[in-house]
C-alpha cells in the first residue's frame, strides 16, 4: 500500500524485527525534544508480548509507515473484550500514535487502524490508549515544556491539529497536577482525621502476603473507579503483573492501605519518577545501564513521584469519611517521600476540572 509524494508504505508488525522498529519510531520523532524520555526497550518488548495479561482479554494489530527505507510513523489498534462487555458500544481503541509532521502519514496510519477495526465489527474508535484505559492514556495538548512523569505520555505539539484533521474530535480532557510534598496540613483535615483516628488504621503493604494485599488493592480500585469515565476493571492477572513490576522499584513504605474496623477501605501507591533516572540510558539497560538505574534508585533517588493508583471504596464517596480516608493515605505517604528527598508529586490523571495544571491530555474519538 503506498501514498504519492512521500512514497509511503505501511507494514504490519508481524515479527520481532518489525516490533523493534515499531518500538524505536519515537527516537527519530523526538530527537530534538529535550523533554522526551526514551522508554526502556526491554520493558516495551514485554508490554507488547502476547504473554502480557492484557492480551488475555484483548487483541491488537500494529503498523509502521515507511518513507523509502525510513520509518516515519506508527499506530496500533486494540479491541478490549472487557470494554465491549461493559459498554456494549462496538468501540475499538487506537494507540501508540507517532508521526513526522506530515498529514499524509497521519491519514495513512488512521485509515489503516480504522480499516482493521471496521473489519472486526467495530463502528467507533477512541484513543489514544497505550494499550488500554489502565495504561498510558491520552495525547499531550498542553505542557510541552515539561518532561513527562512515569507512565504518562509526551507528544509533539503538532499532533493535536493532525488528529483533528483526520476527523477526530475531543472525547475527554485529562489533567495532571503537580504539588509540593512539604505543606501544612489544613486544620479541617486535622479535625476530621482526629475524629476517626481510633477507628481507621493505615498500614503498609505486607510483603509476606503480597498477593493477598494486591488482590485487596485491586478490589478497592475496581470498586472506587467503577463509575469513572471509560473505566475497565483490572483483572487479577493484570494487577498481579503490575504488582510484580512495582515490587522491583518501590520502597516498602510507598504503598499504604487504610482499614476501617478491620475492612480495607482505601489505598495509595506512589511511584518514584523513574523517568528522571533513565533519560540518559537511551532505552538500554545493557551493558551498564542497569547499574546506573539501581544506583540512582537505591542511593540518589528521584526528586519527584506520581500517584498512579489510589482509591476509596465507593460507599464512602459521598460521605465526610471519603475525603478523610483519601487524605489519611496521602498523609501516610508524605513522611517516607520527604525522607528520600522527594519534593514534588504529580497527581494524574484527573478528569477535566478548573484550575491550573502542569500538563493536559486529550482523548479523541471518531464515529
Amino acid at each position: 500500500m503506498s501514498e504519492e509524494g512521500l512514497n509511503l508504505v505501511v507494514r504490519e508488525v508481524t515479527d520481532k524485527h518489525l516490533l523493534d522498529v515499531f518500538i524505536k519510531v519515537p527516537w527519530a520523532i523526538y530527537k530534538d525534544d529535550p523533554h522526551w524520555v526514551p522508554p526502556l526497550i526491554i520493558e516495551r518488548r514485554e508490554a507488547f508480548s502476547q504473554k502480557h495479561p492484557f492480551f488475555e482479554h484483548a487483541r491488537w494489530k500494529a503498523w509502521v509507515v515507511y518513507s523509502g527505507e525510513t520509518a516515519v510513523g506508527r499506530i496500533s489498534a486494540q479491541i478490549d473484550q472487557l470494554h465491549l462487555e461493559k459498554y456494549q458500544d462496538d468501540c475499538g481503541y487506537f494507540g501508540l500514535i507517532e508521526s513526522i509532521p506530515k498529514l499524509e502519514v497521519f491519514q495513512l496510519l488512521f485509515r489503516t487502524a480504522e480499516s482493521w477495526l471496521r473489519s472486526q465489527g467495530m463502528v467507533r474508535v477512541i484513543g489514544p490508549f497505550n494499550l488500554n484505559h489502565n495504561q498510558e492514556v491520552g495525547l499531550l495538548v498542553q505542557g510541552f515544556d515539561t518532561p513527562p512523569n512515569i507512565m504518562m505520555v509526551h507528544s509533539r505539539d503538532y499532533y493535536d491539529q493532525s488528529v483533528k484533521d483526520c476527523g477526530y474530535c475531543g472525547a475527554q480532557e485529562l489533567l495532571a497536577y503537580e504539588m509540593a510534598i512539604q505543606f501544612e496540613t489544613p486544620k479541617v483535615m486535622k479535625r476530621l482525621c482526629e475524629r476517626v483516628g481510633a477507628d481507621v488504621k493505615v498500614r503498609l503493604l505486607d510483603r509476606k502476603n503480597v498477593e493477598r494485599d494486591l488482590e485487596i488493592m485491586r478490589d478497592i480500585f475496581n470498586d472506587a473507579w467503577s463509575e469513572n469515565w471509560g473505566f475497565v476493571p483490572y483483572t487479577k492477572n493484570e494487577f498481579k503483573a503490575l504488582g510484580k513490576e512495582m515490587m522491583h522499584i518501590l520502597p516498602k513504605d510507598f504503598i499504604h492501605i487504610a482499614e476501617l474496623d478491620g475492612e480495607a477501605v482505601a489505598f495509595i501507591v506512589v511511584l518514584p519518577n523513574l523517568y528522571e533516572v533513565i533519560k540518559d540510558l537511551n532505552g538500554r539497560l545493557f551493558p551498564f545501564g542497569w547499574l546506573k538505574l539501581l544506583w540512582r534508585i537505591k542511593v540518589k533517588f528521584p526528586g519527584s513521584c506520581r500517584t498512579p493508583l489510589m482509591g476509596v471504596r465507593k460507599k464512602y464517596h459521598d460521605t465526610r469519611l471519603g475525603p478523610t480516608l483519601a487524605f489519611m493515605v496521602i498523609e501516610a505517604m508524605r513522611e517516607p517521600a520527604l525522607a528520600r528527598g522527594i519534593k514534588t508529586a504529580e497527581l494524574s490523571w484527573i478528569l477535566e476540572t478548573t484550575g491550573a495544571c502542569v500538563a493536559s491530555l486529550r482523548v479523541w474519538v471518531v464515529l
